[in-house]
């Protein structure tokens, strides 16, 4: 994690005012939506839906930006267990980190049911950080109350979730973000830019993976105790039972507390890691919603009674007609390279953001280069600022969106919804054993058949020109190949006739 500094009330709202104030000169931004603009001195008030573990830094990075600016406070919580001061998180000991009287003049605001939050008018914004099978009807809920919404990643549950959410944000105008750390990562805009413009030719595919290891099982380190009973938590309201989220089942600790390796409320590294680097992949690349996916995998080694993999592989193909690769293990942590692959130059992103992502020429030739002789080091090295936080870079930029009402976030509900399509496709393979297709007018998913592979083979047929990533900008450029002279001897024998001859 990088140093911290200290930022000034008046260098805050310079620093979030400029960021979405000059990205809307820039034409970067959509128009702020119509509604009520939160003055620039009037203070935030935000509730927390779910201080769980992953919530504890983003109560660390609210308090400093509290404390610093003046210009935030989180007022309420939310959460179904009472909490434990040795694990550190839950209702109690999350309010009294914040500061908050839960017995006293804040006990209306600390409770077990995230909707007594929203009928408060005095709340502005809502963090949404809860098990995944939560994130959708909460963000719905707050939406429609007139609050903003900070989503932790995955954005939902479900595909139909996710389109009920995008579908929310624009009929309520309310301003919503993702929180998927790496969209604060300036590297990735970069490259896109760089990609519309040609830099890389005609984009073919994109790699990207998130392997872990651990001795105790991928997200067992979780720690259960004692005090997780029927009488801390409230199990019914965690289950959801009654909103159609999860189905009814006993009280477990495990399933509480280690919910991700759970189908009935998360989808494992599908959902959880793959996000993390599907979103800024296709932020790069240019890419949204996927047309065919499969998934590939299986438990092969975590016998611990979970339900998800501990191997992952997901392949996403797109009407831009380009392919996104993601693979994992929570058994080995040896990672792929991170890179999009051009006809022209390979974009290669360094595991330390610091260090910039490199791009290399290919050198064209008439015959392929043998494999392995290109490994894709070297090359020209792009390297911009890195902010010293990343989520607290997309919390400056959500709350500078909050205050001009501008839904244009680092990673909107749009963007979250193509990269939860893509991820939940690969579970539904995975489990079901079938491709999938994805249209992303309707929001229809089908079981694929073999039109995808038509479609490709009748542009070749008919010598078609290759479709192009959104936003190109470069024409023809790394997108054609260039014929050798004998390939004029191509073509059918009619009746025994050489169509050279006959042309």
């Amino acid at each position: 994690m990088q140093k911290r500094t200290k930022v000034s009330r008046r260098a805050f709202l310079e620093t979030t005012g400029a960021v979405t104030g000059a990205a809307m000169a820039a034409g970067t931004f959509a128009h702020p939506a119509v509604g009520a603009v939160k003055g620039a001195n009037e203070k935030l008030n935000i509730a927390i839906l779910g201080p769980g573990g992953r919530a504890q830094e983003h109560i660390r990075i609210l308090k400093h930006i509290r404390d610093e600016t003046k210009l935030i406070d989180v007022v309420g919580l939310a959460d179904v267990w009472d909490g434990n001061p040795e694990v550190g998180h839950g209702l109690y000991p999350s309010a009294k980190k914040l500061g908050l009287d839960a017995e006293g003049k804040d006990k209306d605001r600390i409770t077990k049911d995230y909707r007594k939050l929203l009928e408060n008018k005095d709340i502005d914004l809502v963090l949404i950080a809860t098990p995944d099978h939560w994130h959708a009807k909460m963000s719905i809920d707050a939406m429609e109350a007139g609050k903003d919404v900070y989503c932790e990643k995955p954005m939902t549950h479900t595909i139909e979730e996710a389109r009920k959410v995008a579908e929310t944000v624009k009929k309520t105008g309310k301003v919503f973000t993702v929180g998927v750390q790496s969209t604060a990562d300036p590297r990735f805009r970069m490259a896109n830019s760089m990609i519309v413009d040609g830099k890389i030719g005609k984009v073919l595919q994109g790699q990207t993976s998130y392997y872990r290891n651990s001795d105790v099982g991928q997200w067992r380190y979780y720690k259960l105790t004692k005090d997780m009973t029927p009488k801390t938590v409230d199990w019914k309201m965690f289950l959801g039972t009654e909103f159609g989220l999860a189905p009814d089942q006993p009280f477990d600790r495990a399933r509480y507390a280690q919910w991700r390796c759970y189908w009935d409320f998360g989808g494992g590294m599908y959902t959880d890691l793959f996000v993390h680097q599907l979103t800024h992949l296709i932020l790069a690349m240019g890419v949204r919603f996927p047309r065919r996916v499969v998934g590939a995998g299986g438990l092969y080694m975590e016998y611990d009674g979970r339900d998800v993999p501990d191997v992952a592989t997901v392949v996403a193909d797109y009407d831009e007609g380009c392919q996104v690769l993601i693979s994992a293990t929570m058994c080995n942590d040896t990672q792929l390279p991170e890179v999009i692959r051009g006809h022209n130059a390979t974009m290669t992103f360094d595991r330390t953001p610091e260090k910039g992502f490199r791009i290399s020429e290919q050198k064209l030739a008439s015959r392929p280069a043998p494999p392995g002789s290109n490994t894709g080091e070297g090359g020209e090295l792009f390297n911009p600022q890195q902010p010293r936080e990343d989520t607290r870079a997309l919390w400056e930029h959500f709350l500078g969106c909050v205050r001009s009402s501008n839904q244009e976030t680092l990673c909107p509900a749009d963007l979250g919804y193509a990269a939860i399509t893509t991820v939940n496709l690969g579970v539904q393979s995975y489990r079901e054993g079938k491709a999938y297709y994805f249209d992303k007018d309707s929001g229809a998913v089908s079981p694929a058949d073999t039109s995808w592979a038509a479609h490709w083979e009748k542009n070749s047929h008919e010598r078609g020109k290759p479709s192009q990533v959104q936003g190109w900008k470069a024409g023809e450029t790394g997108s054609l190949l260039v014929p050798p002279d004998y390939q004029k001897l191509e073509g059918a024998w009619v009746d025994g006739k050489d169509p050279v001859e006959k042309a």
